[in-house]
């Protein structure tokens, strides 16, 4: 799983949508598409119940959607650990 994947299933679970989420994650539609599979796949769990409407999130995407938002913020919050750390030694 990959922090790309994870990126990818928010922005589709926010916008409901995978043009826009495509467009918020300056990709295009197939790649995005790609990503969302490939996190099923590995997950072993359809997230998203697709229409022509949009997408809606199925009860596997609700109870993953919580963690994948703690994961890119615990990965923002090393980010800017490690960017303070590195700043502080440079005295920068």
């Amino acid at each position: 799983m990959s922090l790309t994947h994870i990126q990818s299933f928010v922005a589709v679970a926010e916008e409901c949508n995978v043009s826009r989420a495509a467009r918020r994650l300056h990709l295009t539609q197939p790649p995005l598409t790609r990503h969302i599979q490939a996190l099923e796949d590995e997950l072993g769990a359809r997230l998203f119940e697709r229409s022509r409407g949009g997408m809606r999130l199925l009860p596997a995407g609700e109870a993953f959607l919580c963690h994948a938002r703690r994961i890119l913020a615990e990965v923002d919050a090393a980010l800017l650990t490690v960017r303070d750390v590195a700043g502080s030694r440079t005295g920068g």
